[in-house]
């Protein structure tokens, strides 16, 4: 009988032990981003238990089998609540993948290799934004990629969503009522653009004149007839203790109007249960919620690497699961070594519906991996359940310059109460001739000024 050295019991001490100091920079046996300035690898930094599910398991499970009602016990401690629920009642299945060992497959190559190059350079102001010496804006990468805080945490996701300095996202909307029949089907188009902490675009770290900014965002809607030339345009000041500016087109109006900002927890369309404030797990200045606060950490099933799919002409994914077999989006899993979960409430939002969220970050990584939403009466209420891939299978890749592209690949925003589902998935190509874009600069005239979105309206 072999006797392993660090048990599971070794890891929980130390991960409770960590939460009760409130230590958040990751790694068991040694500093996590130390390991990873090695070699790219963070295996050194975690015991042999929790390298590998099977391991995790004792064999029980492992890479290749699948998760369904039948043995999801055997993981309920590796899934955020929502999951295990969707498992246990609704027939979602999971494929287990092996773990991903090379960091660099978990992110955009540029994004991730300034993170290393500026480790250390980041800083908080008197305002509390981040800032490099100077006081300037930051310059690119994670600023904390060993974060010693929850707010650390959450800063680095705010500052840049998409890990990219513009991307261009074509994607279709499937909306599910509790019986499993999608009610609404939508194309949209979602935009990103980074005038600071810029890594790929020219000129770098910062666009002359809009250092103030931190990020362009908008999403604008292509069908059904309906509902086709209604778009949203949010321009987020670099303090983090501002509301961004959201203008609108609204088809009807057949004008651009303003709206108020902080209404962030309201559909921007009918039957959908997605909410500007879940993008990214983050969509809401960091200051607009506090009392951040690490709750838990340890091992996590998530899906970090399988999200693409290949095989579809327009990468465009399978279903399974619920009433009609079209609730769950076909996911791949692998085990995460170390997840950190954050809990943070709405301060600025006195209406808001919801009186806390978790947010499980990937500890390797900050990327957020998972996020739940609790009611007034603090029950579970929304998930936001995102996949990620990098887009190369094979002989097949998608290119960002000269590194195969990183994106999400689908979400699951799920209302638990109401049964309700809304499914995202990253396409190629939407109707109108919008192609999936990365790093373009002209990502910004096309779609990010309301002269764009009232050509857009208008084809």
């Amino acid at each position: 009988m072999r006797l392993l050295r660090y048990d599971r019991q070794y890891s929980r001490r130390h991960f409770l032990q960590a939460v009760r100091s409130g230590a958040v920079a990751g790694g068991v046996l040694m500093p996590l981003w130390d390991a990873i300035a090695q070699n790219g690898e963070a295996a050194k930094a975690y015991p042999e238990e929790l390298q590998s599910l099977e391991a995790y398991t004792r064999g029980r499970l492992k890479a290749g089998d699948e998760i369904d009602a039948g043995n999801v016990e055997l993981v309920k401690d590796l899934l955020e609540p929502i999951k295990y629920q969707q498992i246990a009642r609704l027939g979602r299945r999971l494929k287990v993948v092996p773990t991903t060992q090379d960091i660099m497959r978990l992110s955009p190559w540029e994004y991730l290799e300034a993170t290393v190059r500026n480790r250390g350079l980041a800083r908080f102001d008197a305002q509390g934004n981040v800032v490099v010496e100077g006081g300037k804006p930051w310059i690119g990468g994670n600023p904390f990629p060993a974060p010693q805080t929850p707010v650390e945490l959450f800063a680095g996701l705010t500052l840049s969503w998409g890990r990219h300095d513009a991307s261009f996202y074509a994607i279709r909307e499937y909306d599910l009522a509790a019986s499993g029949e999608i009610e609404y089907e939508y194309e949209s188009g979602w935009a990103e653009f980074s005038p600071v902490a810029r890594v790929t675009l020219t000129p770098k770290p910062y666009w002359p004149g809009r250092e103030d900014k931190l990020r362009y965002q908008s999403v604008f809607f292509v069908s059904p007839d309906s509902i086709k030339g209604t778009s949203f345009l949010n321009i987020w000041p670099y303090d983090q203790h501002q509301f961004p500016e959201l203008y609108g087109y609204v088809a009807a109006f057949k004008r651009i109007r303003q709206f108020p900002t902080n209404q962030r927890f309201e559909p921007l369309i009918p039957g959908s249960t997605l909410y500007l404030s879940d993008a990214w797990a983050a969509g809401d200045p960091l200051y607009t919620w506090g009392n951040y606060r690490v709750v838990s950490r340890g091992p996590l099933l998530a899906s970090v690497s399988g999200a693409w799919n290949a095989g579809h002409p327009n990468w465009q994914h399978n279903t399974h699961g619920g009433p009609k077999g079209k609730t769950f989006w076909d996911t791949q899993v692998e085990f995460v070594p170390e997840a950190i979960v954050v809990e943070a409430e709405p301060l600025k939002f006195p209406r808001a519906p919801v009186s806390r969220k978790r947010v499980w970050f990937d500890a390797r990584t900050q990327l957020p991996i998972a996020m739940v939403s609790y009611d007034r009466r603090g029950e579970p209420y929304r998930s936001f359940d995102g996949a990620y891939a990098l887009y190369e299978s094979g002989a097949r890749r998608v290119m960002d310059g000269q590194h195969p592209y990183w994106s999400w690949g689908h979400v699951h925003a799920f209302d638990i109460q109401t049964g309700r589902m809304t499914r995202l998935e990253q396409v190629r190509r939407i109707s109108g001739g919008h192609d999936f874009k990365v790093n373009d600069p002209g990502i910004f005239d096309c779609y990010l000024t309301n002269a764009a979105l009232m050509r857009l309206a208008a084809s």
